[in-house]
């Protein structure tokens, strides 16, 4: 009995560190911190405060990302109530805390419900009393309010389905980091919850452009965009992470004093972003951990052989709950059907504490910073780099002034062999190629370096002698164009002309 009431004080103790964040997530109070981004979301979600009918909402993506904080920037002014649930916290402390907001938000004194038909049964009798044009309601964490055999899924859709779509003023917004609850359980729940989400939101983390002004505007800190890509390559656009660093100190200070000092706080991190976002995280891990050490991917049966696993287990919806979190993506090769699609890891923030932090043994708190300009640092930076490219198709596609032409991304490689005519061809690979509807293929070439990349006389050779293995092993009579991606472009020489178009890093910059 002791070990339950410590676990839930700890709990207790856990959320109120937790909505110390969401009400002071940039370090200073929520009303006074302007949104960065979420152009899209916000208008999404306006869009559906405005309308004449009820609506269930549903906004889901990685821990960390700011979903709360969208939510409550929005549509904060305008809450009829709200609740967060609590992580592995027991069924009677969540009721219990439902129980108080009801009464903080009425002003009223209320009996302790039972279970969560009760508690539902509360929150209905509350909200009938409001005289509003609208009626909001917000609950953030809902897979943590689902505790074993709480009947939490079964409770919620009675109110939804007897109350609440039955009301026209009502909105209903929930969230949830456990993405693997949220898109199985709840968004695609074969219950009484099925098909009444009207509106799912997937908020991914920011782009370049996002996170240059958030760096800026909210962190007031001047950097480049070469530090702020630096930055992006090891923490992504997550927002909880930016906005550890610090106005003034070195950037190589900063990541040594959040990854790798005694203490560091976001040593631990990886750890607990796995078991709050999935229900089974071992195989999550098992899958991330895998898949780190290909950098260009692997197969589903590829994996599958490597954990030796047996068909017909649930790795299809790992691999699809990782796509939906940002941690990977899904890609065909050119010329390849369905089943050879490839899972890429492409999350920074797992991949640099894949091998930066993870087997580091605390002996050195300057570690990041004793490395720079070394080759381990230099290698990583390239991975990095085009990782980066990758993540920014959409403003790569903007730049080459293709956005309103049809085209698919897709990879190539082809390993070493001799022809029938005795002819030896090396191989190659092609990590970003876009297959365009005017006939166009592009090739495309990501360098990080220091300065602009100069082109020599073997890699212009190179880059020749693959086009033409692509071409002739795709069969394609497509036009082939080069497009260098660099740093800061690419420096004219006699082997320049290779390159059709040259995009650098301001590009990847652009909305």
């Amino acid at each position: 009995m002791l070990f339950y009431i410590v676990k839930d004080m700890l709990s207790l103790l856990f959320l109120k560190k937790y909505y110390f964040c969401i009400i002071d997530i940039y370090g200073v109070k929520m009303e006074n911190v302007d949104i960065v981004g979420r152009e899209y979301e916000q208008e999404l979600i306006q869009n559906y405060l405005a309308t004449q009918k009820p609506e269930l909402v549903a906004i889901y993506g990685r821990r960390r990302v700011g979903k709360t904080f969208l939510v409550r920037k929005t549509i904060g002014a305008m809450l009829s109530f709200s609740f967060t649930g609590m992580y592995e916290t027991s069924r009677t402390i969540q009721l219990r805390e439902f129980k108080a907001n009801i009464e903080r938000y009425s002003g009223r004194k209320c009996e302790r419900p039972k279970d969560w038909f009760e508690a539902f049964d509360m929150l209905r009798n509350y909200l009938d009393l409001l005289q509003q044009d609208k009626i909001v309601v917000f609950l953030d964490e809902l897979p943590w309010m689902d505790t074993p055999k709480s009947n939490f899924i079964s409770a919620f859709s009675r109110f939804w389905n007897e109350w609440g779509s039955t009301k026209q003023n009502f909105k209903l917004f929930v969230c949830g980091s456990a993405t693997s609850w949220m898109v199985s359980k709840f968004i695609g729940d074969k219950g009484g919850l099925y098909g009444r989400v009207c509106r799912s939101i997937h908020l991914s983390p920011f782009s370049l452009r996002e996170t240059e002004l958030f760096l800026r505007n909210i962190k007031g800190m001047d950097l480049n965009r070469r530090q702020i890509a630096d930055i992006y390559m090891i923490m992504g656009g997550v927002p909880y992470y930016l906005d550890m660093l610090v106005k003034g100190v070195p950037l190589n200070k900063c990541i040594d004093d959040l990854f790798f000092r005694d203490g560091a706080p976001l040593r631990e991190e990886y750890d607990f972003l796995f078991r709050s976002l999935f229900k089974d995280s071992k195989l999550y891990r098992k899958v991330v951990e895998t898949l780190s050490d290909k950098m260009t991917g692997m197969s589903r049966s590829e994996l599958l052989k490597s954990l030796k696993l047996k068909e017909g287990g649930n790795l299809t919806e790992v691999l699809d709950n990782l796509i939906k979190c940002d941690f990977i993506r899904k890609y065909a090769s050119i010329g390849k059907d369905e089943r050879n699609a490839q899972y890429q890891l492409i999350d920074n923030f797992t991949l640099f504490h894949l091998q930066f932090v993870a087997n580091h043994n605390g002996q050195d708190e300057h570690f990041w910073s004793n490395i720079d300009g070394k080759p381990q640092k230099t290698s990583w930076s390239g991975f990095a780099f085009e990782r980066l490219c990758l993540q920014h198709i959409r403003q790569i596609k903007s730049a080459l002034g293709i956005s309103g032409i049809l085209s698919n991304v897709y990879a190539w490689k082809c390993k070493s062999f001799t022809d029938k005519d005795g002819r030896h061809w090396s191989g190659g690979q092609i990590d970003l190629l876009i297959d365009r509807s005017d006939n166009i293929i592009t090739l495309c070439e990501m360098k990080y370096v220091s300065d602009k990349y100069s082109i020599s006389a073997d890699y212009e050779e190179h880059l020749r002698n693959r086009a033409s293995l692509f071409a002739t092993m795709t069969k394609s009579r497509k036009a082939i164009q080069h497009v260098f991606i660099t740093t800061y472009g690419v420096a004219l020489n006699n082997y320049s002309h290779i390159v059709q178009r040259d995009l650098t890093l301001d590009d990847l910059f652009c909305q």
